[in-house]
């Protein structure tokens, strides 16, 4: 394919190196010659130097025989713009603009992006994407990575493996006996920093962190074998009254018996987040002065999100909540050099912000019949959820003749709506769903998996 990404911080970065790697002609443009430079460097890429919504600069980008054109600057007007004179000029066929402005996103205004107005076929919100996956972990506590498949059946559930874990040691296909009414798979282990998808003889090690594919139903019943159970949160604060913290904050309302407190540094924004919401107290104050986290009762509270737009006082806020006795600490991080120094940080859980907006868009970019996508250890491996057709290699094969090609684990089989453990005698049917995780080297495998043939149609 060819793509143009306009934009090259942080998720521009993550979305040209997954897409080049998969050997899609790329081309990213940034008014910034410094983030071009580096990005043409460290990529195999074309860099432009303009800015992403003039004509001139993306018919220079090759806009004229784009397939994609994917808008990720920090505008949300130049987003618009530019998938707007893609559309109108070159007829660029999909196009995708990450929206952050709330106002822009109001239900109210959801005919602004039809064909005949504003046609941006993907709009991507990451402040609620990264509110969402929050909200995900605090309903499952004792989880590091919680995301949904198949509408909420089924979900990718993440659990580090420490030393009183039942199942160390224990080879993954005997744990299938050990608990055999226990719908869950192990898809991948992140083992010294290295994730893979492992063998049936692979054993669990402690200090592994371990990816299952889980019917949502059992997900509690998985925590409990693991012995990773804890209380969910029911008094939580929160650091930064940003769009994220906001978000977060009015869905907790909506959850009885939870108590939340937000700070927030900036008194117009504080102010204006206290009239949002209903049962939250918002503190005018600095998240990094003691007597208002002590204000704000964070010796007391279970969990503290600190959700600021700046990573330094993310992880300093949470190491001092921590230091005044808050139970749990989640710091929302962008910059990846500090993603590897979590266990020195005292910090429970990193937020990757990167990862869940770049994971967005790879379910549009993906070819096939892959209807959704998760990118787990910084693009190392992808989870995906993809439908078998009658021209899929799968169709009518059982698992252990469908030649799956190694560095893919099936997680599960939905069929019409139940889950179905993946044994090697099961046999794919035409609509299935299959869930799986892909290494990055496997990634042109499964959308062979999955591939929509001529005669299909």
């Amino acid at each position: 394919m060819n793509i143009i990404i306009c934009g090259a911080g942080r998720v521009g970065y993550g979305i040209a190196k997954k897409l080049s790697m998969e050997n899609n002609s790329v081309t990213i443009v940034d008014l910034s010659t410094d983030l071009i430079q580096t990005v043409s460097t460290e990529l195999d890429v074309r860099g432009i130097v303009g800015h992403g919504s003039r004509p001139g600069v993306l018919k220079k980008a090759g806009a004229e025989t784009a397939d994609m054109i994917i808008a990720v600057t920090y505008s949300d007007e130049v987003n618009m713009i530019a998938c707007q004179v893609a559309h109108s000029l070159f007829g660029t066929p999909t196009k995708i603009a990450r929206v952050r402005a709330q106002g822009y996103l109001d239900e109210s205004w959801r005919d602004l992006y039809s064909r005949e107005n504003m046609p941006i076929d993907i709009i991507i919100s990451p402040e609620i994407e990264i509110g969402k996956a929050i909200l995900r972990q605090l309903n499952t506590p004792g989880a590091f990575d919680v995301v949904p498949f198949s509408n909420g059946m089924v979900q990718l559930i993440g659990v580090s493996i420490k030393e009183d874990c039942p199942i160390v040691n224990t080879p993954i296909h005997q744990i299938q006996d050990l608990f055999p009414d226990l719908n869950a798979t192990i898809v991948g282990i992140s083992r010294d920093q290295q994730l893979f998808a492992p063998n049936a003889d692979d054993p669990l090690a402690v200090g592994d962190d371990v990816y299952f594919v889980v019917e949502s139903a059992h997900a509690n019943r998985l925590l409990d074998i693991m012995d990773t159970v804890e209380e969910k949160a029911r008094r939580i604060i929160i650091i930064g009254g940003g769009n994220i913290g906001a978000y977060v904050a009015r869905e907790l309302e909506k959850v009885a018996n939870v108590r939340v407190r937000v700070i927030e540094k900036d008194k117009a924004r504080a102010e204006s987040v206290a009239e949002q919401l209903k049962r939250t107290v918002v503190l005018n104050g600095d998240g990094l002065n003691t007597s208002i986290l002590e204000e704000a009762g964070a010796n007391d509270a279970q969990t503290v999100l600190c959700l600021t737009d700046d990573d330094k006082t993310n992880i300093l806020a949470g190491i001092m909540a921590k230091s005044v006795g808050a139970g749990q600490v989640f710091s929302l991080i962008n910059e990846i050099s500090f993603l590897n120094i979590k266990s020195s940080l005292n910090i429970d859980m990193i937020v990757d912000p990167r990862s869940t907006t770049v994971s967005s868009i790879l379910r549009h970019v993906r070819k096939g019949r892959i209807i959704d996508v998760f990118a787990i250890g910084d693009g190392a491996a992808e989870v995906m959820e993809g439908e078998v057709l009658e021209t899929s290699p799968l169709s009518g094969r059982t698992l252990k003749d469908a030649s799956i090609p190694e560095g893919i684990a099936i997680g599960a089989i939905i069929r019409k709506g139940k889950f179905l453990y993946p044994h090697p005698d099961l046999a794919i049917k035409n609509k299935d769903r299959v869930i799986l995780l892909c290494e990055k080297e496997a990634l042109k495998h499964v959308q062979q998996l999955f591939r929509v043939s001529a005669d299909y149609f």
